[in-house]
């Protein structure tokens, strides 16, 4: 294929799907698609020796749920069972014949923002994924940031809730799944902000439904609303104050709620030392392709 060795062949592994594409310089996407994600590991494998073979490519760069350890690679995701407990790029690239890279998805998003989307030009970036649960990522002049493990940018861990405002002795402190208690990743995420009217108000209703009541003026929505996002504020502000980034790219489903990242905006605004006169916490620009994006820079300073 002419002008193949200027292609990557990207992924965006989740655990219903893999969506894949051709991705060529300027991160232009000539083809894509999408397959279910296989259970074992050598449907995985064959997924991708499809790709390559329908579509050659120097190599290839992934987006994949889960921890990403910079050590030796291996992936924590649970809800993937082909690829969890295993070094996925080394074991990939041994399968297929050609490099591949592996990164976290919420690290995919951040640089895909930071390198081609809202947060293009900024120097550091924290982005914020408010899909099922709470993520995020941290991008330094276009390289992600990581730790030990691939721990970096989860700013939904961690026991720091407090009293809804308004609300005097109401602590909203649920058990997380990472064992501890009163996590953002409770109540900052679609389910956080359902189980967060239940506990307000006694009803349930989907994240969906609430956002929608609180742009048509629904008392309870508001409250619920405004409650989230003074709850998520003050400690996205505080980190914000750490580590000077200049800009909050948000993704996930609540991202699509522009009103409810318009509070969110406010909320970190008002809790900042050096309150910003425009939005800093703002819905990413690239929507579904980030993922794929994203893997596709990452495979530009492997």
């Amino acid at each position: 294929m002419a002008g193949a060795i200027a292609t990557r062949l990207c992924a965006d592994i989740g655990g219903t799907s893999i969506d894949l594409a051709v991705v060529e310089a300027g991160a232009v996407i000539r083809h894509r698609w999408s397959v279910p994600t296989p259970r074992d590991w050598p449907g995985l494998v064959a997924a991708f020796a499809q790709g390559l073979a329908a579509h050659p490519c120097a190599d290839v760069a992934i987006a994949t749920a889960g921890l990403v350890d910079p050590a030796d690679g291996t992936i924590t995701a649970v809800n993937v069972p082909a690829i969890h407990g295993r070094p996925l790029a080394r074991d990939l690239s041994a399968a297929l014949g050609v490099a591949v890279r592996a990164i976290n998805d919420a690290d995919a998003f951040v640089l895909a923002e930071a390198t081609a989307g809202v947060a293009r030009g900024q120097a550091r970036v924290f982005g914020i994924i408010l899909g099922t649960g709470v993520g995020g990522g941290l991008v330094q002049d276009e390289r992600i940031v990581s730790g030990g493990g691939g721990i970096g940018g989860e700013w939904g861990h961690g026991a720091v809730l407090h009293p809804v405002p308004g609300h005097p002795g109401m602590v909203p402190v649920f058990p997380c799944g990472c064992g501890l208690a009163g996590c953002l990743d409770t109540i900052g995420g679609a389910r956080g902000i359902e189980r967060l009217h239940r506990f307000l108000h006694g009803i349930d209703a989907t994240s969906l439904a609430i956002t929608a009541g609180a742009d048509a003026g629904d008392g309870a929505a508001l409250a619920t609303v405004d409650a989230w996002a003074a709850l998520l504020g003050g400690p996205l502000a505080m980190l914000l104050n750490t580590i000077a980034a200049t800009i909050v790219p948000v993704g996930g489903g609540l991202s699509r709620a522009p009103a409810l990242i318009a509070r969110l905006d406010t909320a970190v605004r008002a809790n900042m030392l050096r309150p910003a006169t425009t939005p800093i916490v703002v819905p990413g620009a690239l929507g579904t392709d980030a993922g794929i994006i994203g893997a596709y820079a990452a495979g530009m300073v492997a």
